[in-house]
């Protein structure tokens, strides 16, 4: 039961960087923002890289299969699905007026929702996932492992919840309602890592795919949404800074603790 918290973990980022609304009167400075937006980019790649992809390749090989084969495929999966996604479900991005996905008359806060539950479903995949193959003790995964996954994700979770709730304040929300739907935001994690650990149990020949999908799926929200985001306007160079403080906090975590 204690290791399952670890499916929680990141949520509980997310809900406490949406209580920040009842901290800040302004929103988040543009420095900051960038800075925070790079970081996430950061933890997230190197989280597709140690936790998830490396483990797909050995397990592959202890399989017998072609180690590199499972990770090609999940991985092309993973990016098409969230292509998918991002090509049908109406959303819009921080600092933008023109909506993504299917025409619809979604009110702009609604869609700016969208948008971060959209960022959200490939960590909890990607949780759920290494946590399964944790729990069934295979090659290259452990407990420590997903734990170490969970804690890098809820620690970018943090300023992804105060980057949600701050600008649906601005948009006229109350602050209470706000933190709200920045916590609903990341629900889509505990829920999207628990179906997925289910799913990867009962195909277990299959993990391998599915740690390689979830690194693709999180992938194409860093190259999509949080590198183009840190990177527009003026002072891109702290966007960089937090990617690669976010890189190696992440690489530490999953060496030292996986």
């Amino acid at each position: 039961m204690s290791e399952f918290i670890t499916l929680f973990i990141p949520f509980a980022g997310t809900t406490l960087g949406a209580a920040m609304v009842f901290l800040m009167k302004d929103k988040i400075s543009p420095l900051v923002e960038k800075a925070l937006l790079g970081f996430a980019a950061g933890v997230m790649i190197a989280a597709s890289i140690w936790s998830l992809l490396i483990p797909s390749i050995d397990m592959a090989e202890a399989q017998g299969k072609i180690a590199w084969l499972p990770a090609l495929i999940g991985f092309a999966l993973g990016i098409i699905f969230l292509l998918v996604l991002d090509t049908v479900i109406p959303h819009l991005h921080l600092e933008s007026d023109k909506p993504e996905g299917v025409r619809s008359k979604l009110q702009k806060t609604t869609m700016m929702i969208f948008a971060v539950t959209l960022h959200n479903i490939p960590e909890g995949m990607a949780v759920g996932v290494v946590y399964a193959g944790a729990a069934m003790g295979n090659m290259g995964v452990s407990i420590t492992g997903a734990f170490a996954l969970s804690i890098g994700i809820a620690i970018q979770n943090f300023p992804e919840g105060a980057i949600v709730s701050m600008p649906l304040v601005g948009e006229g929300m109350s602050k209470k309602k706000a933190f709200l739907y920045g916590t609903l935001s990341g629900a889509v994690e505990p829920v999207g890592g628990f179906l997925t650990a289910l799913l990867a149990v009962q195909v277990t020949p299959l993990l391998p795919y599915f740690l390689a999908f979830a690194a693709g799926a999180m992938l194409y929200v860093v190259i999509e949404e949080l590198i183009p985001e840190s990177q527009a306007g003026e002072h891109t160079n702290i966007g960089t800074i937090g990617a690669a403080v976010g890189f190696a906090l992440m690489m530490v975590l999953d060496v030292a603790l996986g």
